[in-house]
């Protein structure tokens, strides 16, 4: 693709849930129409989309309808099928590329990645049956966090050992007997994201770095300025940028990392699409995060990414959706809620975000 996209072009979303649903606002504010593939009718983004292709993400006739109806292809969760990526890739443009979703969807792979370009992270070590992990353990201290190598979110398919003095017995098993991986603890002082993007013409951008935090594994709060040096901001940044150069990547990005005492960083994850820790942009930036995605895979110029305020976004999951009254009579405050007709323990129903001082 070598010009933007034209008005009432059609992008075409791989994934229904709330990102999704975000993503295809920004679109239609940009002048363009979206078909949204998802299997679960009525899904949050299809209540803002223009068409849902109701069926699974690897179903072949339907990517090929999806290829049929749309100029470029996007997605909004990193665990679409690469096989589905490549599939379409052949007829219309996918970005971010099915490499990005190779290389994050394992976290194996995802680490080695990050090392081979300069981006350190904490130490692992692949785990493929118990005395892999025995080994691992021994060389980390009888410490670490074993995770699921695939498919792993919000805190699901992990395991914590800390000064473990016993035996790892039957371990591999209990985690579902697939692929895994022992990372070692870090003495993190805070958590940091970046979201950043990469245009077709390999234009670069970021926001401010956000300080996050999990609660239960879930992202709780993303506060904006992060406590961080401006070395340390400017350091995750240029990991980001190198991240988007060697994947050659269009789209949205983000990349979190652990702070160290002293300021240095360790990357934990990235995720080859919009994230949660950037919602707060809609709120406190002219461009939000889903927007600039939309320029970078429609062609068109990146947006000014500087904060007219600092904020705190806070995520409502299960009941937290109930707040959502109360919410709305304070100033200053940008509630966006998701659509999602039952609220459940642990499922992201909405976000907010404080608007504070520059």
């Amino acid at each position: 693709m070598t010009a933007p996209l034209p008005q009432n072009s059609t992008i075409g979303i791989i994934g229904g849930g709330q990102l999704g649903r975000m993503l295809a606002m920004a679109a239609a504010r940009l002048g363009y129409r979206t078909v949204i593939l998802e299997p679960q009718a009525d899904c949050p983004a299809a209540q803002v989309a223009n068409r849902q292709i109701v069926a699974a993400y690897d179903n072949p006739a339907a990517l090929d309808e999806l290829a049929k109806v749309s100029a470029v292809v996007t997605y909004e969760f990193e665990n679409v099928p690469v096989r589905a990526a490549e599939r379409l890739a052949v007829s219309v443009h996918v970005y971010p590329p099915a490499r990005a979703l190779e290389v994050s969807q394992d976290r194996l792979v995802e680490k080695t990645f990050l090392n081979g370009i300069g981006v350190k992270t904490a130490d692992f070590r692949a785990v493929d049956g118990d005395a892999d992990l025995e080994a691992g353990l021994a060389a980390f201290g009888r410490s670490g966090i074993l995770k699921t190598r695939r498919m792993g979110y919000d805190g699901k398919g992990q395991r914590v050992f800390r000064d473990h003095s016993g035996g790892v017995t039957g371990s591999f098993a209990a985690m579902g007997g697939v692929p895994l991986i022992l990372e070692s603890f870090v003495p993190f002082e805070r958590e940091i994201s970046v979201i950043a993007a990469r245009g077709l013409d390999g234009q670069l951008s970021a926001y401010d770095p956000a300080e996050n935090v999990h609660r239960n594994g879930i992202l709780h709060t993303s506060t904006l300025p992060a406590s961080v040096a401006r070395t340390t901001a400017d350091a995750a940044t240029d990991a980001a940028f190198s991240i988007l150069a060697a994947l050659d990547y269009v789209g949205v990005i983000g990349v979190e990392f652990f702070v160290l005492p002293g300021g240095g960083l360790l990357a934990n994850e990235i995720a080859p699409r919009v994230h949660n820790s950037g919602h707060w942009t809609e709120a406190a930036c002219a461009v939000s995060q889903f927007e600039q995605h939309i320029r970078a895979v429609a062609g068109l110029p990146l947006g000014d990414l500087s904060r007219h305020s600092g904020c705190v976004m806070e995520n409502l999951i299960g009941d937290d959706i109930f707040r959502a009254p109360a919410l709305l009579s304070e100033p200053d405050l940008v509630l966006h809620l998701y659509g999602k007709a039952e609220a459940r323990p642990g499922r992201k129903m909405g976000h907010f975000t404080r608007l504070l001082s520059r």
